[in-house]
């Protein structure tokens, strides 16, 4: 039998704390996306509202196909920041008509919809995922246009949304814009590069310069309506195909839009009256991982709670145990699964973790990493023994791996074992985190605790006393920051993954990104893999 057997034990004190600790962290987060719900707080939305026009959410939920999911994207995008948590704009993939789109809306209840830096970085990752995953796109537009006090931010690296517009059409990738309001200056070009483009009667005003503008340029004085406005682009310009009465007559027409795209998916779904659930409840993820990061835990106990009848046939089960590989289903798509055991990547990790890539990339499976490393292992005997070369080769593999891989972060994910276990730089398809996760170039203590060997070697060397008092503030000082710096609201408000999830959470967002990615053909690499240092 090959279904896994899970020996967690939900009536010890470890795992009440484990959850109680969980739940605590999901109750922080919970907070800070109502923050992205909110957008620009209660008075900006009632004027909205007194203006007859629906929030984001409410038009992405009138587009979507009834009782079908939605699956947001980087919604603590800007956490931290100057700007409001969301970037004034919400992404996410949804099924419209049957199909899977990637859905972007701009929020005009936060400064009009205007852009920020933070609404390019998380409207750019939109378009990456579009592109990649071969995802119909469409965006809801009602902007302002750049932020202008940020525009030095903005306005150069802003040329890519317009280039990742013509880029879908020219994969045969559809794009379908639907104007509510303003969508001007550098905006315009939104809809103008689109392949298909909705406007409101009376509310969409698309054009390159507003009237304060073209005053300013021209001396000509012009109304809003006659520049820019849904009648005159239907009628005259015809940059509008559709001419809507009213907002749900626009989300109407989008959808028969896409319903007539005649579109096929790469791969066609399993059959969901065939694909089993997990034997264990997803209730019990929440204590799974420990409260302390530096105490290890069975990746397996994840593993039997999301993968398809919990059924899951181990890669070299003996060999390099610090990292579990092997084969499974998750909501019947298959999945090459990498999941770190015991935090450490030694030689025998890295070597068995290449050859898992490679098998992988024969068979056109894609490949789920599961990340609870501390990096590779150091120490005269591992370097001797070539971890160097045998972790240089496992990260060779993830890079000219060419099936879609999926990320998720449950515990710790330092060093160079982030990269090697496909971290935000290495290109997943999508990148997700628990409450639990954090990342950085290593653990607070341990990054406190080289500085300070580093300056207590330096005083040494000169001749000087070491001040050990000085030294205890600095490493607090380190240890708070790099703290605060690894924890995923912070990493995540950087767009550093897709969103922080919540552990029950983890098969539902799995399927939706696999069904997606799906969309576009999975092929593996063979051979292609550069130099393997042996």
């Amino acid at each position: 039998m090959t279904v896994l057997r899970s020996v967690l034990d939900v009536a010890s004190p470890e795992y009440a704390r484990a959850r109680e600790s969980m739940l605590g962290k999901l109750t922080e987060l919970e907070a800070e996306q109502a923050k992205a719900v909110e957008g620009g707080g209660a008075k900006y939305v009632q004027r909205h509202r007194e203006r007859g026009k629906l929030l984001a959410r409410e038009r992405i939920e009138l587009l979507l196909d009834p009782d079908t999911p939605f699956l947001e994207l980087s919604p603590l995008a800007a956490w931290g920041s100057d700007y409001q948590v969301g970037a004034s704009l919400v992404a996410g993939i949804g099924v419209v008509s049957g199909v899977e789109c990637l859905i972007t809306a701009n929020d005009p209840t936060v400064r009009g919809g205007a852009s920020n830096p933070w609404t390019l970085r998380k409207a750019l990752r939109a378009n990456e995922i579009a592109y990649a995953n071969r995802l119909p796109s469409i965006s809801l537009v009602e902007s302002g246009g750049a932020d202008l006090p940020s525009q030095k931010e903005i306005f150069i690296p802003g040329g890519a949304l317009f280039k990742d517009i013509t880029r879908l059409s020219e994969a045969g990738i559809p794009t379908v814009a639907v104007v509510f309001g303003n969508s001007t200056a550098g905006g315009a070009y939104i809809p103008g590069m689109s392949d298909h483009v909705i406007m409101v009667r009376e509310r969409a005003k698309v054009f390159l310069g507003g009237p304060p503008l073209v005053r300013m340029a021209t001396g000509e004085e012009a109304a809003e309506e006659d520049l820019g406005g849904a009648d005159m682009h239907a009628r005259t310009s015809g940059l509008a195909d559709h001419y809507a009465v009213d907002e749900p007559d626009a989300l109407r027409q989008a959808r028969r839009v896409v319903a007539r795209l005649n579109w096929r998916k790469a791969h066609a779904d399993p059959d969901p009256e065939a694909v089993l659930p997990p034997r264990y409840d997803a209730e019990e993820l929440l204590g799974v991982v420990p409260e302390e990061l530096k105490v290890p835990f069975d990746p397996r106990e994840v593993i039997a709670r999301i993968v398809d009848d919990s059924d899951f046939d181990e890669f070299k089960p003996l060999y390099g145990a610090s990292l579990v590989t092997g084969w499974a289903r998750l909501h019947g798509y298959p999945v090459g699964v990498l999941a770190n055991a015991r935090g450490v990547l030694f030689s025998e990790e890295s070597q068995k973790a290449t050859q898992f890539i490679q098998l992988a990339n024969q068979r056109d499976i894609p490949l789920l990493f599961l990340h609870n490393t501390t990096g590779y292992m150091v120490g005269t005997e591992y370097e001797q023994g070539g971890i160097i070369k045998h972790g240089a080769m496992m990260i060779n593999a993830v890079s000219n791996s060419k099936v879609p891989h999926l990320s998720v972060l449950l515990g710790a994910s330092y060093g160079a074992g982030h990269y090697g276990m496909c971290g935000r730089a290495y290109d997943p398809r999508f990148l997700f985190a628990w409450p639990s996760a954090k990342s950085a170039v290593m653990g607070p203590q341990q990054l406190a605790g080289v500085l300070s060997i580093v300056m207590r070697e330096s005083a040494a060397a000169r001749g000087k006393p070491f001040d050990e008092e000085a030294d205890a503030g600095l490493r607090a000082m380190v240890e708070q920051q790099i703290e605060s710096e690894s924890l995923p609201m912070f990493l995540s408000g950087r767009l550093y993954d897709d969103g922080v999830i919540d552990p029950r959470d983890t098969r539902t967002v799995l399927g939706l990104c696999l069904s997606a990615l799906h969309s576009a053909p999975v092929e593996g690499a063979r051979g292609g893999f550069g130099v393997f240092r042996m």
